[in-house]
């Protein structure tokens, strides 16, 4: 007779997060110096260089600022330098973001004016 597996399912949500925990502590414990190191770096990477949203854009630039602390103006001043010729993405996101809004608030005064017209 073959034994029943068992799914996630089968636990209470406290069971789950104890063998989560306990999964965790296997796993870190398992891996070499080199595997921890490679594994935080793909993390890191990701966590930085992967942000979607402007929210996650600034959550990056917050991380990067309180790692490098003083020495992160310099560092800005480094690259921009270094790469001066090229164009700022943010600039262009930004003036065409303003182009948008300049349009919605002529068009809500043109439907402001016919709206006055309709009483």
């Amino acid at each position: 007779m073959k034994k029943k597996s068992f799914i996630y399912s089968d636990l209470s949500k406290k069971q789950l997060e104890k063998i989560k925990e306990f999964y965790i502590q296997k796993k870190v414990e398992s891996m070499s110096h080199q595997e921890l190191r490679q594994y935080v770096q793909e993390i890191i990477s990701h966590q930085i260089n992967d942000t979607i949203d402007k929210e996650e854009e600034m959550e990056a630039w917050r991380e990067m600022s309180d790692f490098f602390g003083e020495q992160f103006e310099i560092i800005i001043l480094e690259i921009k330098t270094n790469y001066i010729d090229e164009k700022n993405g943010f600039e262009t996101e930004l003036d065409s973001q303003k182009q948008r809004i300049e349009l919605i608030e002529r068009n809500n005064l043109d439907q402001e004016k016919k709206d006055m017209w309709n009483d």
